[in-house]
């Protein structure tokens, strides 16, 4: 054995020294192995029990099918709110936020109208038609609004702000433009409990809450340089174990996402440009980024320059960093087609979407007109079924489809599927050992299914299986591991 350290003549000095650089060379190995293996982001989990099919970094081989983007259902009672306020005098984008609070039972959104605007309240198609130019003063505010059901919205009285000589109104803070805010179950402390991030008077900047409603000053961005004109939008990113916030930037194809992050949401890196449009017409303007079955989703507000009307599409990424087009120029929430409907003219979704037992609640803000126009604008709701994001599709319908899976980490729990299955329609699924055994195949699945348990017993403890879908007529969105 080599003798790395002299005790020399005080033993227990030296035996201390050493006990102190121990500890430190354990430290820079550890800081090490999780810098690995955040740098490694196409790494499967070994803690992770769903799969959505749309990560790629599962899939081995893929024939006769192709990836699409899910199928939403707007929601009838739409739109669930309106400008219906004095001080609502041009939603535009809405640049909403969304929770439903488990600890109070209770849905909560955060919206910017612009209270200091003209409205286009009573126009006709061919008033909406002359050119729209903002105000000098134009001012937009925080504004807030409550539901019991996720329905049906009261906007309370805070009596916080002033506006027009009175506080009887539901605005939190006059000033922040594209205000992001969520309530951060990671953090501790009870007075930072609720997060902001939003283009103020110094730039980019930051604020904290213990309830969402009374903020914190604003405290800039250091080191950020971007417009932030856009809705700015801020999340706990649990792989990477850091807060990561989503801007705008301007560039070579106009508006490009950017991308910050941050240890203590005070201190943040100097931005990168990590998604951008196909060119200059069909432009990326906002995009509200959500972890949700190992992966990171975004849902990007695409702008068409030349319609100047906005949808949004769905984008995922391993970390945040890397973003990858699902089904690109295909919207996970389109606009209508019937001019004046209250979408017509754009989409831009909320932050972050509610997931229930039955259905995903994507919540977005509508406008019943074009862009740069003249236009009226709501708070609206879109459903998925569950996990339904995107999925696999059979492409030519001649033979099966057929997905098969990378290695999976798998210990134990029931094999679970999730996917639809059309008239005449079926799933199969094989599973195989690490060796390439088959260990498993399904009986024929003929009815759409949700987290539906195979009768497989899963026996095999702490291995890797392989996973093939066989499918004819179908859709399939993920798999998942539990009991």
């Amino acid at each position: 054995m080599v003798r790395i350290f002299n005790l020399g003549k005080d033993p227990s000095k030296s035996l201390e020294t050493t006990v102190t650089v121990f500890l430190f060379v354990l430290l820079i190995i550890i800081f090490i192995d999780n810098t690995q293996l955040v740098a490694q982001p196409n790494k499967i989990s070994p803690n992770r029990s769903k799969f959505l099919l749309l990560d790629s970094r599962i899939i081995e081989k893929v024939e006769n099918a192709e990836l699409r983007v899910g199928t939403v259902k707007k929601s009838p009672a739409n739109p669930l709110f309106t400008e219906e306020k004095l001080w609502e005098k041009r939603f535009d984008n809405l640049y909403g936020n969304v929770i439903f609070d488990k600890q109070e039972n209770l849905y909560k959104c955060w919206y910017s109208p612009f209270i200091v605007d003209y409205s286009a309240k009573g126009m006709n198609l061919e008033q909406r038609k002359k050119k729209y130019e903002a105000p000098p003063n134009r001012e937009m505010a925080i504004c807030y609004a409550i539901s019991k059901d996720g329905i049906h919205w009261e906007k309370p009285n805070l009596g916080l702000v002033e506006y027009d000589g009175s506080k009887q109104n539901n605005i939190i803070w006059r000033g922040p433009h594209g205000a992001g805010i969520f309530k951060d179950y990671h953090e501790k402390d009870p007075a930072r409990q609720y997060k902001a991030i939003f283009k103020g008077s110094q730039g980019l900047s930051v604020s904290f809450s213990s309830d969402g409603i009374h903020w914190s000053k604003s405290i800039k961005c250091k080191g950020v340089d971007v417009a932030g004109d856009t809705h700015n939008n801020a999340f706990w990113a649990p792989t990477l174990g850091k807060y990561v916030a989503i801007t705008r930037t301007w560039g070579e194809m106009g508006r490009e996402v950017a991308r910050i992050e941050s240890n203590d949401f005070i201190n943040w890196t100097k931005e990168e440009v990590v998604l951008t449009g196909k060119n200059k017409n069909l432009q990326t303007y906002a995009m509200p980024v959500f972890f949700y079955g190992g992966v990171y989703l975004g849902l990007v507000a695409i702008h068409d320059q030349k319609a100047d009307r906005v949808w949004t599409e769905l984008t995922w990424s391993p970390d945040t960093r890397t973003w990858h087009r699902i089904d690109p120029g295909t919207p996970l929430i389109p606009c209508s087609e019937k001019k004046l409907d209250y979408d017509y003219g754009c989409v831009y979704a909320c932050a972050t979407p509610v997931f229930l037992k039955n259905e995903i609640r994507l919540y977005y803000g509508g406008s019943d007109w074009l862009h740069f126009g003249w236009r009226n604008g709501s708070f609206c709701l879109a459903t998925l079924r569950p996990d339904g994001f995107a999925g696999y599709v059979q492409k030519l319908n001649d033979k099966p489809a057929i997905i098969t899976t990378k290695p999976i980490p798998y210990s134990q729990g029931k094999v679970r599927l999730t996917a639809d299955v059309g008239k005449g329609g079926w799933v199969k699924v094989s599973i195989f050992d690490a060796n390439g055994n088959q260990i498993f195949k399904s009986r024929s699945i003929s009815k759409t299914v949700t987290d539906e348990p195979l009768d497989w017993k899963g026996e095999k403890k702490s291995d890797n299986i392989y996973l093939k879908f066989e499918f004819k007529k179908a859709k399939l969105y993920s798999f998942s591991f539990s009991d």
